[in-house]
């Protein structure tokens, strides 16, 4: 008895599947939309990881910029305590003074060396900007796979419940998502 319920089972899988080819393109619609989410996961990932990566680059500049910066501030008091002594005209003590106010230029201002302040903090701002860029990225995938998920339950439950209309709103929202990672993979947005 049980073999004939096997049979009886097979056959009606077998005719339901003959019978109904949209349960496959729904089928290969869910795939291709899984394929295309686990492409776009990983984009999103990959620009997690380089958002990281950048921020924590972003830190390390200002750090340097401020270290610059403490020097120049104790530079800057050096002078103002040496230029307050009694006996400041003192060519010894001018001379201090006048290294301390280059040393202070220098903080503030390395063209040669590239690393004063002026030169840090606008290498800085540049290194956010691309920060920020791939911030955007990482959001505008996050969205694709969001969108991605309801395409794959809308193909999902239209197969369930035969309503086509679904399968057309899944595969319109799976090809929009699609061309968005597409477009970011490309970084055209």
């Amino acid at each position: 008895m049980s073999e004939s319920m096997e049979r009886a089972h097979e056959t009606i899988e077998e005719h339901s599947s003959h019978s109904d080819p949209w349960a496959r393109w729904v089928a290969i619609l869910v795939s291709m939309l899984a394929a295309v989410l686990a492409l776009s996961e990983i984009g999103g990932k990959s620009s997690q990881n380089a958002y990281l990566t950048q921020h924590v680059a972003v830190s390390d500049q200002w750090a340097f910029y401020q270290a610059k910066n403490l020097r120049s501030v104790m530079r800057t008091s050096e002078v103002a305590l040496l230029s307050s002594l009694p006996n400041a005209s003192d060519p010894a003590i001018q001379e201090r003074i006048k290294e301390a106010q280059d040393y202070i230029a220098r903080m503030r201002d390395d063209p040669k060396g590239d690393s004063g302040m002026k030169q840090l903090a606008a290498k800085a701002r540049e290194m956010e900007a691309e920060r920020n860029e791939v911030e955007h990225r990482y959001h505008h995938y996050e969205y694709a796979v969001g969108a991605l998920e309801i395409a794959i339950v809308l193909a999902s439950v239209s197969v369930v419940t035969r309503m086509r209309a679904l399968t057309f709103a899944a595969a319109t929202i799976g090809a929009g998502a699609a061309l968005g990672s597409l477009a970011i993979a490309m970084h055209l947005i």
